[in-house]
């Protein structure tokens, strides 16, 4: 799990998580003229409100978060799993405000009961965190400073292309084929075009190497970062993405195409990364 790729709307889920969380150890009834010796069960004591409420909006957001941190979201039922987390999370919301306008649970309908307890500081801290949290869950993929990454990126400490070549290889300043000199930096005997290497007469002359062919474009491969989750789709035009490229992450581009990139992620597969709006340069 990257969790570079969470967003501020998942720090926002999380925060709300911690908060019900906190709130299920306190007070689920608020009792007038209750002495300070009376023992108030918290929401743990409560079956409606630990499955309803506090189970149903961690299990929530946990599926939220984890979804967004994977590379590939599973799916449930043709369902991806961040829509299951969503709907948890709603319905803890619900089961919360159905918890405060009834919080005896229906005990309160008998004659003569009186009005039953009120809501506990538990039960009303419930209803804040998971509101913050269904709120917060369904508005990250709609509004743009939700959406934005909530670890900054990192930069690449040591840039080097995959593959593990050394320096002055590919990728490296310098790297241009140079013959090496010898000890001393005086220039090996024999290499073709060098000064005072004069053939004697009558020698044929050795043949000059022909100059290598200058590359197509002036495209160097450079090291970028998505600032939102984006897939990479294969390179024969498939639809289907092969991966999703996560913020936070830094990702090897090897080629152009157009408007489009050819990408290569950090276990070595390569795609077609068509939206390169934003992206950020190493």
């Amino acid at each position: 799990m990257n969790i570079r790729s969470l967003t501020r709307g998942d720090g926002v889920v999380i925060g709300a998580a911690v908060l019900l969380f906190i709130a299920s150890f306190l007070d689920l009834y608020s009792v007038d003229g209750a002495p300070d010796s009376l023992d108030l069960p918290s929401l743990w004591s409560s079956g409606p409100v630990l499955l309803g409420v506090v189970l149903a909006g961690i299990i929530g957001a946990a599926l939220v978060v984890v979804s967004r941190g994977l590379p590939q979201t599973p799916k449930v039922a043709g369902l991806d799993l961040a829509q299951f987390g969503v709907a948890f999370t709603v319905f803890a919301a619900w089961s919360a405000l159905g918890n405060i306008f009834d919080v005896a649970g229906g005990a309160d309908n008998f004659g003569g009961g009186g009005d039953g307890p009120d809501a506990g500081t538990g039960l009303i801290l419930a209803l804040i965190a998971t509101l913050i949290m269904a709120a917060a869950a369904v508005a990250t993929p709609l509004v743009p400073a939700l959406k934005g990454s909530l670890l900054p990126a990192a930069g690449p400490s040591a840039p080097q292309p995959y593959g593990g070549q050394p320096p002055g290889g590919y990728g490296y300043p310098g790297a241009g084929g140079q013959q090496p000199a010898s000890f001393g930096g005086q220039p090996q005997p024999g290499q073709p075009g060098q000064p005072g290497q004069q053939p004697f007469p009558g020698q044929p002359q050795p043949a000059q190497p022909a100059a290598a062919p200058a590359p197509a474009g002036d495209f160097s491969p450079f090291w970028f970062a998505v600032p939102v989750p984006r897939p990479l789709f294969p390179e024969d035009g498939s639809p289907t993405p092969i991966a999703e490229l996560a913020p936070g992450t830094w990702y090897l581009a090897v080629e152009q195409r157009g408007q489009a990139l050819v990408a290569q992620t950090q276990d070595g597969r390569r795609g077609v990364l068509q939206d390169t709006s934003g992206i950020q340069r190493g």
